[in-house]
Parts: structure tokens; sequence; C-alpha cells
């Protein structure tokens, strides 16, 4: 339905349904029905096949996946069960997998760690078969997924289009099929924006709920680790078996169960339908087709009772917040890497301002959460939820920004994105949706924004809204 932004009438990749998801890939392994060791082999086929069109990781783990599978195997046929005993997934590079390099996108000769990450440590003890590490930014800086490290991670809809950013690698994968669902970060949005131009459910979560560690905080707060998966309830189920504190977090939510949030029905939501964006000092406009399609979900919404209202959040002075947080995180970031020269210069750019915001700045741009958050909460007094579209632009073509400088780059991608990394600074949780298609075929997305560990209200609405939607039986195919 060329732009309508609707998915039906759209049909699935080359005629071919898609492949199982999270949810129904861990029952047949609890059932019997398949083994670890053929699911895992069929994800690196996959991704092994994809890899040259697509790119989407950095690295594969394919003998130490297919001995974690057998492992899962003699497991599964001992009685034992766990929410993901068996199933591959995918984390993103800036995570850390013993055995294998953290490079978060930079180029060098990096020492494998020898300690996973929390998040990951929680997959595996969850019982998931890490398959591999997705390709990302140079430090997870933007909303496409290039660099000279690695080259260009493609869109699975059109492969002259990036899949996004920072979590491009991740989005790409689940999207094509590769795997069923993968761990991203989010920072101004790199699990929202990439889920948003590859038709996939994406949530940011309540700072915390998802541990950083090895780091305390991510990029002084504003990064958080999310999911991304084709439906609901395999995103619940992920962002479940990765979420939990580690002793050294400085941010520890009450823990929620995402998987039964998602199977609830929400009451009647009264809901602020925002199409204004925070104050940044550049340009930037919604394209037609996107406001379209979020105009469509909204009006969805309302058929399915909830009163849908138009309002905007009072954003006031946020955006002076966010800069010397994000900087000061670069900053920090290529202070780790083995070879500063191999960085882009776009980075050296955003260290140096790390350099000169990191102080007395940084400092004052944290103490202005709590206000930013009363400011920005105000409307959550009238309001249940906020409907925002996730980015401005459908997915921008492989190397738009390329050979750009510092402020052109942030210049750009700030028309392309400005939506989303509100709530990075605020810490509350976001959900993408898919909202439908523009007339050339790219996904679109759509925010439910809630306040304060609000992900149960969020994912019971995504749920809602994607009975009826169905967007999960649409995907590009392999």
């Amino acid at each position: 339905m060329p732009g309508s932004g609707g998915t039906t009438g759209r049909s699935t990749g080359a005629g071919t349904p898609p492949p199982p998801g999270l949810v129904a890939m861990a029952a047949a392994l609890r059932e019997g029905s398949v083994s670890a060791r053929e699911l895992t082999e069929e994800a690196l086929r996959r991704i092994h096949a994809a890899q040259p069109r697509l790119n989407a990781f950095r690295s594969v783990r394919t003998d130490a996946a297919l001995a974690e599978a057998d492992a899962a195997d003699r497991r599964l046929a001992a009685g034992e069960r766990l929410p993901l005993l068996g199933v591959p997934v995918a984390v993103k590079d800036d995570m850390d997998v013993a055995g294998e390099a953290t490079a978060f996108g930079c180029g060098g000769s990096f020492a494998p760690k020898t300690v996973d990450s929390e998040a990951v440590r929680r997959l595996r003890a969850a019982g998931a078969v890490v398959v591999g590490k997705t390709q990302t930014p140079e430090l997870g800086q933007w909303p496409f997924t290039e660099g000279g490290a690695f080259g260009a991670t493609r869109n699975p809809w059109n492969p002259e289009h990036t899949p996004g950013g920072s979590s491009g690698g991740s989005a790409a994968a689940v999207a094509a099929g590769l795997v069923p669902a993968a761990l991203g970060s989010d920072g101004a949005g790199s699990v929202r924006i990439p889920a948003a131009w590859t038709h996939l459910v994406g949530i940011k979560p309540q700072r915390g709920r998802i541990s950083t560690w090895p780091e305390p905080e991510s990029f002084n707060g504003l990064t958080v680790n999310g999911v991304l998966a084709r439906t609901v309830a395999d995103a619940a189920l992920l962002l479940d078996a990765a979420s939990g504190p580690h002793p050294g977090d400085l941010h520890r939510p009450a823990p929620i169960s995402a998987l039964e949030a998602a199977a609830r029905t929400p009451r009647r939501l009264r809901i602020a339908l925002s199409f204004g964006m925070a104050f940044t000092a550049t340009p930037k406009s919604l394209d037609p087709q996107v406001r379209s399609a979020v105009e469509r979900l909204a009006g969805r919404l309302e058929s399915l009772g909830h009163e849908v209202v138009p309002e905007d959040p009072r954003y006031g002075p946020i955006g002076l917040t966010f800069v010397p947080r994000a900087t000061s995180g670069v900053r920090d970031w290529a202070a780790r890497v083995p070879d500063p020269a191999l960085l882009d210069p776009r980075t050296h750019e955003a260290v140096r301002t790390g350099r000169i915001l990191g102080g007395a700045v940084l400092r004052t741009s944290r103490r202005a959460e709590p206000v930013l958050r009363r400011r920005v909460g105000e409307i959550f007094g009238r309001f249940d939820v906020v409907l925002t579209p996730t980015t401005a632009t459908a997915a921008l073509r492989v190397g738009a920004l390329a050979g750009l400088g510092a402020m052109a780059t942030d210049r750009a991608m700030i028309a392309a994105c400005p939506y989303a990394w509100t709530w990075n600074v605020l810490g509350w949780p976001g959900v993408n949706v898919p909202a439908g298609f523009t007339g050339d075929g790219l996904p679109v997305g759509a925010q439910l924004l809630g306040p304060a560990d609000s992900e149960p209200l969020l994912l019971g609405l995504a749920a809602q809204l994607e009975a009826v939607e169905g967007w999960a039986e649409v995907w590009p195919g392999p």
C-alpha cells in the first residue's frame, strides 16, 4: 500500500514464511521437536550466507556456538529447562563475550575478553547460545552502521540503505531472520532507530534494567542495553533473560516480568500524540510519509478504545545536558582503543569536545536531570503514554554521511533522528513498534514512551497493537 504506511497486503520476502521467533524456538526445544544443534547450525548457515550482502556480524563464534549447542542438547536430554536453553542469539559488539574481542566498531587489535559482561552472563545463565557479535559504528556514535574497520552494514529491506545505528548489526541480523532476537544498546535511540528502520520491536528499557557492567553506568547514564526482535513476546522474553543488576551497578530498578506484562491487555489509556521536537538549534522537519504512518497508528489505537490527544512534552533545555554526557563518554571509550590513529576524525572531534565539557559542565548536566524529569514528566500527570515518530525520515542511504565533518554529521543525524535521544537523558523506557512503510518499501516506526519503570504498560500496549497490525508476518526474506 504505497504511501499509506500500512502493512496490510504486503507479502513476506520471496513468498516464504518468516523463520520461528524466540518464543517458538524455546518451546520447540522444550518439546524436543528440534535440537539446539539444528537451530544453531541453521543460524550459522544463514549468517554466513548473508554476511557478504548484509555484513551484520563483526565476529561469528562458529565452533564455540556449536559446542554450546551440543552442551545445551545434553542438558535438555537430562530434563533441564531454562527460558532460552539452546536458543541461538546475538549480542552487539559493545558487550564483552569471554574469548572474543570487544572492538565497539573500532579498528586495531583488541585482546579477547576473559569474562562475560553481566548482560551476556545472564543470557548464558538462561541457556542461550551466543552465535556472534554484531556490527556497530565507532563507539556507537551514529545512526548508521558504517566504519573503516568493517565497511558498511546494510538493511535487509533494501541493501542500498542503512539499517540504522548504532545497533545496526543486531537489527539487520534479526530483520533478516539470521537470529530470532539480539541484544543492542541505546544511547540516543540506538535500539529504537534501527528497529524503526528494519520493521522490528525495539525496547529501550529503564536505565539499569539490563546491567551495563563492567560499566557501573554507560556514557554517563545515557546508554542502556536493550533488545530487538520481530514480536513483542520475543523481545519481552529476551528482556527478562538479560535483566538484573550486578552488585556494582549504579542503577537498580525494581524487577518486572516483561513476558507477563506483554500478555496483559491494557486498560483504556490516554495517549499524547506528539510530533514536537526538542530544541537543538539545527534544522529538522518530519517527512510527511512518516507523519502519515504515525497518524495511522494513532487511529488504530483509537479503534482499540484508547483516547489519543495531540500534546507535546515540555522538553525545555534538555539538549544542553546531552552533549557533555555523550562526548565525555566517547572520550572515556576512545582512551581504551589500542591504536587511536585509526579512529574516525569525527571521533577525535568528539573526544576534544568531551575534554572541554567533561568537568564542571558534565557535573552540571547530571544535576539537571531531576529537574528535567519533573518538567518533561509533567505530561504523565495528564496522559499515560506518549506516542511519537521514532525517526523523522526513513532509513538513510548507505554512505549518505560518509566524508562529512563532525558538525555536518551531527546536523544530518539530528535532522533524521530528532525524536529518540530525549528519553536517554531521562533514563525512562521507550518501545519502537513498526508503523508501516514508505512508498519505496522502507519501514518506519513509532515510539511508545512512558515514565520511569513503565515497561509493563508499554509492552502490553505494544502487544495489543501487534495483535491487530500483524507486523511479525511481514519480513524482507532471507
